[in-house]
């Protein structure tokens, strides 16, 4: 009786969508409601501040941040530390449990991408750009590839370091890369799934790249997106 007590208790505090033993149901629960699973997105990269979270989700509210932030802190998926001094500004960042849901966010992407009307050329952020990379590589594609490729998009810097036709990305400056693309995270989708040539993106001023060119044009090749639903 206890325990039925306490878990009541916690179905009562979550405000549970569903009354379901399914794994499936209480996942729902946990990630369910609008803009959580792009926070877990948002922080799959490293912490991020409260302000760094609403820039990479501008149609977020400050109000409903907060809530999502505390949901899922409430939840284990994510907790809130404080960064020692001088800095000693507050941050949120991913439990291991939390960074677990990577395999979530990169299969629903890719199973989304079928639909006719997933549009690739609508805005997305730095950090979904690159978990992008990680769920659309095509491992014969790279296959031979050993580089590290650097982005500089707006306030977001990344290294993404391909071998033996995998992908790996952090946070950090590129600075060493072999190639570095610099400028907006729309303009390097438009070149990587929208086929838009390096050098009109270049000549708009969109975007700048330094380094080995040849492998910034096979780069851009690597990440096909699945063929589409057959119309009805």
């Amino acid at each position: 009786m206890k325990l039925q007590k306490e878990t009541s208790e916690r179905r009562t505090a979550r405000k549970r969508w569903y009354d379901d033993a399914c794994g499936t149901a209480f996942a729902l629960d946990l990630i369910g409601e609008r803009w959580s699973i792009l926070i877990i997105r948002e922080l799959m990269f490293g912490p991020r501040r409260f302000s760094e979270l609403r820039a990479g989700l501008p149609g977020i509210s400050a109000k409903i941040l907060t809530q999502r932030l505390e949901g899922l802190e409430a939840s284990r998926i994510l907790r809130k530390r404080r960064m020692p001094p001088p800095v000693s500004a507050q941050f949120y960042e991913l439990t291991d449990w939390g960074y677990e849901a990577e395999d979530i966010v990169q299969m629903l992407g890719k199973w989304a991408t079928r639909h006719p009307d997933h549009d690739p050329s609508l805005p997305l952020s730095a950090a979904s750009l690159m978990m992008s990379f990680r769920t659309m590589i095509d491992a014969e594609r790279a296959d031979g590839i050993e580089a590290d490729i650097g982005f500089r998009l707006g306030d977001d810097q990344f290294v993404t370091r391909i071998a033996g036709g995998a992908i790996d990305t952090r946070r950090g400056d590129p600075g060493e890369a072999d190639v570095l693309f610099e400028g907006s995270a729309e303009a390097v989708a438009g070149a990587v799934y929208g086929g838009v040539p390096l050098k009109a993106l270049e000549g708009e001023g969109a975007l700048t790249i330094a380094g080995d060119r040849t492998l910034a044009r096979r780069f851009v090749t690597l990440f096909p997106l699945p063929g589409k639903l057959p119309e009805i």
